[in-house]
């Protein structure tokens, strides 16, 4: 059974490929407290099709580079707009 992973597109600069960072919550083995854990993972994507602040699956598949060992499986959520901040005069 291949690996997926729900994430972010935190960059798509370069071509067919997406950078997607997953976000998870896990327990510590001794004290039992839970913290997040983001991690990032560069994905192809052979349409271009996703863009920053889209919600995607990735799916695990061959090594496609040396970086590279996701493949876009499905854009789950498009982003509505990005926040863009004003420079100071």
């Amino acid at each position: 059974m291949a690996k997926s992973f729900t994430g972010i597109v935190t960059s798509d600069k370069a071509d067919k490929t997406i950078s997607v960072t997953v976000t998870s919550r896990e327990t510590h083995p001794v004290y039992g407290k839970q913290y997040t854990v983001s991690r990032k993972y560069a994905a192809h994507d052979e349409e271009n099709a996703a863009k920053i602040g889209d919600k995607v699956v990735i799916v695990e598949t061959r090594p496609v580079s040396k970086s590279k060992a996701f493949r876009l499986d499905k854009i789950v959520e498009k982003s509505r707009g990005s926040v863009e901040l004003k420079e100071e005069a």
